[in-house]
């Protein structure tokens, strides 16, 4: 879910408008998903043309320039166009990344690599909604079980949040099979809590699982970085938070460490909700660790 302020009323952040943009476009009807590709493609262009003109550039009419805005949470195309007067400014001083070619240089691979990172993890803030966080941090705390799951470059975000978790004392499972992870979901109940890690929000391994899950009555949370995908849709609260396709298959890379930026939020929201449960578990920590030490 992304938030109200999460459109044109979005605090100033760098990248936050194009990350929202890209998070809702797979969402839009095709004819407004045209409109909105422009604004990434040519956002100084949208800013300063007409409705006409955004409209004959798109190749769609004004009507679905107007609509296109509203459906990507805009008032209009006046607010969008404000949003990127605002995203503009911002990106100023510093230019865009670029797609990653295959004749770029290792120098050229590092600075577009760390770029996009950063650019991405920024623009987490204007993603992820802080009254979603909110509820994922108290499904979460409250959960007598939460098993975790994610496929391909999604498997490490799990791995990771169900280690973190367990270390604050919550009873966490991340299976790495997917049917035993379905099947684990199955086992669930309604105090119980799935989440699902994935970039796109349509593999098809974690939907099976999420389905599993809300069929045993259990919640689940999605840590993905598309608002409008299926996983998106069925999950009892949607964290979005995602980065920009570099190409070489790059975007799940910079959305892998947004996704572990949001493990990380909700890993200080759950320790603070029980601190005599966190300090409990980090103690037994402590002593596994000081028993390895030679």
């Amino acid at each position: 879910m992304i938030s109200d302020a999460g459109a044109g009323g979005r605090p100033g952040v760098a990248g936050g408008l194009r990350a929202t943009v890209a998070a809702v476009l797979p969402g839009l009807r095709p004819s407004d998903a045209k409109v909105m590709r422009l604004v990434l493609d040519d956002p100084a262009f949208v800013q300063s043309a007409t409705t006409a003109e955004i409209a004959e550039r798109a190749g769609a009419s004004p009507a679905t320039v107007v609509r296109a805005a509203r459906a990507a949470g805009f008032e209009g195309v006046g607010d969008l166009k404000r949003a990127l007067v605002r995203e503009l400014a911002l990106r100023s001083n510093s230019a865009p990344p670029e797609e990653l070619t295959e004749g770029a240089t290792t120098a050229e691979i590092r600075e577009l690599v760390l770029a996009s990172h950063a650019a991405t993890i920024g623009a987490t803030r204007a993603t992820v909604d802080p009254e979603a966080l909110t509820r994922a941090a108290a499904l979460l705390a409250a959960a007598d079980m939460i098993n975790v799951f994610g496929v391909g470059t999604s498997a490490a975000p799990a791995a990771d949040a169900a280690y973190r978790w367990t270390a604050i004392g919550c009873r966490t499972a991340a299976p790495h099979d997917a049917r035993t992870a379905q099947l684990q979901a199955g086992l669930l109940n309604p105090a119980s809590v799935l989440v699902a890690v994935s970039h796109s929000g349509q593999s098809a391994e974690t939907l099976a699982v999420a389905d599993a899950a809300l069929g045993a009555g259990a919640s689940v949370v999605a840590i993905t970085s598309f608002a409008s995908s299926s996983l998106a849709e069925r999950a009892t609260v949607a964290l979005v938070a995602g980065g920009p396709d570099l190409g070489l298959h790059m975007a799940p890379a910079s959305s892998r460490l947004a996704h572990l930026a949001v493990v990380d939020i909700l890993h200080a929201a759950i320790s603070l909700t029980d601190p005599a449960r966190t300090r409990h578990a980090l103690a037994i920590a402590e002593d596994i660790k000081k028993a390895h030490i030679r």
